[in-house]
């Protein structure tokens, strides 16, 4: 048997010591948490706040997927392996034993074990007569909904894993991986099981039925351009992801103003919002330290995102009175300790250093230069309303059904924008627009990593890798050189942590 060296990667309480297992609940199975609306609330509530700590959307999982995107490089040195994050993740090569891999691998197989424990544990009304009862099932719905959307988040970066939907014990610790049909088949059906129980009787705060609509729509955009054998024949999965995303067009609004979507607890659960993790200040959304530049609150931050001139300069090219781009990026400020005034790139255009090559990314971090509390009171924003316009925009333009160009104009109006001369060059060109809109839009909330390789390597290549290395601005001695061996760049190597812990994995 291997040594473990490390926590195992699973739920709160699983944890290994020379072999020996030791269980500390809250969040193991028990039907008598799940038998009133009160508890099962307050169990649900436990679920989604894995999702907010440290290891996960608190920090890790979005270092990883920005750094890692082919977008971004970071100030961010290394770990206690001294390895330097811009020679791994920020080109391209990342490394099994960085713990920011480790920590995003545990951070999502928590979530999933404490998802698996409600729905073990869960009675489901078939024909719920009684508040109660609604609760009951929507939290039983929501448990699907995020064991499916982590599952998601897992086969994507990783390929083949675990496919853990029982609770963890001595006898399962051990699991081999997954096929990646297989994966997504278990997807699906948990999908499909979160629409039919997920009913908004939960409190405010936690995702509507619309939420996993959305979800299924971006499971079959991936599935449209994957290969033969990860697809089902027969099936049209454009048509299959707009089906499930027009369930959820007119649900909600744009937000009037996209500055207030980032703007302190302004943006916290608006209209726009289709997913959202709570946070107060205290809480472990670590974002206000880890993404705001460095020094530019009271508080001491780091300023870990940078991003890699060409996405700044395309963005500035394509809408140059876009107000998005003076919220979503920041290449002035004076610094919250001394008082002196840092300039980085487009500012300061020399690029002399690696500390003034680049803009930071704005638009996660504390916007208040006054502020002294390292926490964040924002919620952070994984699904929302923009984001469904552009994935219907790009659909349409797919299943050329005439409507493409309707979803995109709503979401550049809000800012005062039209969409631009490459949109009306046909279905290739219109492609290629909307693929950087995402960019525009949403850069810095987690979704670039998966963006820039739904469609596979060529596309990747092609759009990021190449443009990147070739760009006219490239610097060798700020930038950093995207590496291209397919193997390497489209997803993670498994944490060496988990391969020490599972015998049943060994890469």
């Amino acid at each position: 048997m291997k040594n473990y060296k490390f926590t195992f990667l699973i739920i709160l309480g699983i944890l290994f010591t020379n072999c020996s297992l030791e269980e500390e609940p809250p969040f193991l199975a028990n039907e008598n948490v799940y038998s009133s609306a009160s508890n099962a609330t307050s169990a649900l509530f436990g679920i989604y706040e894995a999702m907010v700590q440290y290891e996960y959307y608190g920090n890790e999982f979005l270092f990883l997927t920005n750094v890692n995107s082919g977008l971004m490089v970071t100030r961010r040195t290394g770990n206690n392996n001294n390895n330097s994050y811009n020679s791994t993740m920020s080109s391209l090569k990342p490394a099994s034993g960085l713990v920011t891999i480790e920590n995003s691998w545990i951070g999502i197989y928590e979530t999933i074990g404490r998802a698996n424990d409600a729905i073990n544990s869960a009675t489901v009304f078939d024909n719920p007569s009684t508040p109660d009862e609604l609760v009951i099932n929507d939290v039983i719905g929501q448990a699907y909904f995020v064991r499916a959307f982590n599952y998601f988040n897992l086969v994507r970066l990783w390929g083949e894993i675990p496919l853990r939907v029982t609770p963890t014990t001595t006898e399962t610790i051990h699991l081999a991986k997954s096929s990646i049909k297989d994966i997504y088949a278990q997807i699906i059906e948990d999908v499909k099981k979160a629409q039919q129980l997920m009913n908004g009787a939960v409190a405010s705060g936690t995702p509507k039925p619309q939420a996993a609509d959305m979800l299924l729509s971006k499971v079959y955009m991936t599935l449209a351009t994957a290969s033969n054998d990860i697809q089902d024949a027969g099936f049209n999965y454009w048509q299959l992801a707009y089906d499930e995303a027009i369930k959820a067009y007119g649900n909600y609004s744009l937000l009037p103003s996209y500055d207030n979507l980032f703007l302190g607890t302004n943006g916290n659960n608006t209209e726009e919002s289709i997913f959202e993790l709570q946070s107060v200040v205290g809480a472990s959304l670590d974002h206000t330290r880890g993404f705001t530049p460095n020094w530019y609150t009271k508080a001491a931050t780091f300023g870990w995102f940078k991003i890699n001139i060409e996405n700044y300069d395309l963005h500035a090219v394509t809408y140059p009175s876009d107000p998005r781009l003076a919220t979503t990026y920041v290449s002035t400020w004076t610094r919250g300790n001394n008082g002196s005034t840092e300039r980085s790139y487009p500012t300061n255009t020399a690029r002399s250093n690696f500390g003034n090559s680049f803009p930071y990314l704005f638009k996660l971090g504390s916007r208040d230069p006054n502020n002294a509390v390292r926490e964040t009171n924002k919620n952070f924003k994984i699904y929302r309303y923009a984001d469904l316009l552009l994935m219907l925009s790009e659909i349409s333009n797919e299943l050329q059904n005439g409507q493409e160009m309707t979803y995109v104009t709503e979401v550049l109006g809000r800012v005062g924008l039209t969409p631009h001369v490459g949109y009306s060059g046909g279905q290739d060109s219109f492609r290629a627009a909307i693929m950087k809109e995402y960019q525009f839009e949403l850069i810095g909330e987690g979704h670039e990593w998966f963006n820039n390789r739904r469609r596979g390597y060529n596309y990747f290549l092609n759009n990021v890798i190449i443009p990147h290395n070739t760009a006219a601005s490239f610097k060798p001695s700020v930038d950093v050189t995207h590496e291209t061996d397919e193997t390497m760049v489209m997803s993670i190597p498994i944490a060496v942590a988990e391969i020490n812990a599972n015998d049943e994995i060994s890469n």
